[in-house]
This record gives structure tokens, sequence and C-alpha cells, in this order.
């Protein structure tokens, strides 16, 4: 079923407003997966081996696990990243397909911060990465998460050579400025931005067979 759809990733660093890139692709009808909260279901589901692995202080008083707290137990830790996924990632996977496979549209998205890790990601037609200036993700960072500066820099720095892993991919790969913030601006920013996503969906149906 993978081979009779046009599969386009999308993808952004911390951030650069992938999802406002995903709405946009959707009110053109073209439906987006969104890995990240297909995450957050299977982490549910995933519950008692993720509290086994990793404690029982990862869950809110409500008995949800708290995915801050889970992240900061893997941020920066390589080995505990990777427990993380073997026990995530497998179900993200699972649904992925099922989801494809549901479509009955021609070209289909798929939204993740870490696209490259996807079950799917060989199978991509194009990739498009969203980006934004440094200082207007930051702002968007400390409006949206609340972090100190000194974490969301860190962040920043654990993301610097985000894009690397997309550019040995043998496939198209289309940048998209997603830059507004800055009130009057936001207007022209965005009209520019949508131009950008027509041309790209426009050279992508040109060259389905």
């Amino acid at each position: 079923m993978l081979n009779s759809k046009k599969l386009i990733g999308l993808t952004g660093a911390y951030c650069a407003g992938k999802n406002h890139v995903a709405a946009l692709l959707e009110e053109r009808l073209i439906p987006a997966l969104d890995l990240d909260k297909l995450g957050h279901g299977i982490i549910e589901e995933e519950k008692e081996r993720l509290l086994a692995r990793f404690g029982g202080d990862i869950l809110e008083p409500g008995g949800l696990i708290d995915r801050k707290r889970l992240g900061n137990k893997v941020f920066g830790k390589p080995d505990e990243l990777a427990a993380l996924e073997d026990i995530i990632h497998p179900g993200v996977n699972r649904e992925t397909l099922v989801w494809i496979n549901s479509r009955k549209e021609q070209i289909c998205v798929i939204n993740a911060a870490l696209l490259h890790r996807s079950a799917v990601f060989d199978a991509l037609d194009a990739v498009i990465i969203v980006e934004a200036p440094f200082i207007v993700r930051l702002l968007r960072a400390r409006k949206r998460d609340r972090l100190p500066w000194v974490s969301l820099l860190r962040r920043f720095r654990s993301q610097r050579r985000f894009n690397s892993q997309y550019f040995k991919k043998n496939t198209d790969i289309y940048k998209v400025e997603n830059s507004g913030f800055f009130g009057f601006r936001e207007r022209f920013l965005k009209e520019k931005l949508e131009k950008r996503i027509d041309e790209i969906l426009s050279r992508q149906e040109s060259s389905r067979v």
C-alpha cells in the first residue's frame, strides 16, 4: 500500500513551527499524521513498562505519565533515550502504517520532530524541513514552554546538527521558512509561506506517476 501513495515527511527543529505548516497542508486537504501526538497515546499504553524502567516518579498525581518528567529522565542521556525509544517506537511505527493504509488520499504527510527514526523514513518521496531564525524560535519556546533560558538554550544546543541526517537522504528536500512572530510582518510572512507550500505541492503533484 505504501508504494501507491506519495509520502511527504514534515519536520523541523525545536519551535521552528512545523505544526503550523501541517495545519496549512491540512487546509489543502492533505492529511498529516502527528507522530509526536501519536507517541503520547503509546506512552499511556506502555505505562507499566515505562514505570518499571524509569520509576514511579514519572507519574502525575492523577495517574497519567508526566511527559516532562519522563523527558527529563532521558534528556542528554543516550542510553536512557534508547531505552525509551525501544518501548515507544514499535507502537508508533505500527500505528503509522495503519494510518497510512487507512487513508484514501494519494498524498499523505508524516509530521515528526524525529522523522528520521520513523519506520517509513526510507519510503518518503520528499521531506519538508521547517526553519525559523534562532531568535524567533527562542522567543516562541519561551512563550510556549515557560522554561528557564538555560534549559531552552540546552535544548537548542542538542539540535545543532538537526538537518544533517536529512540531506544524506536521496529524495527531494524542501526548506520552508516559518518566521512569523512580530505583529505587522506576520501577514506578509504567512502569504510567503503559503506560496511556498503551494509550490512544493505543485511539484509533488506533477512528479506523481
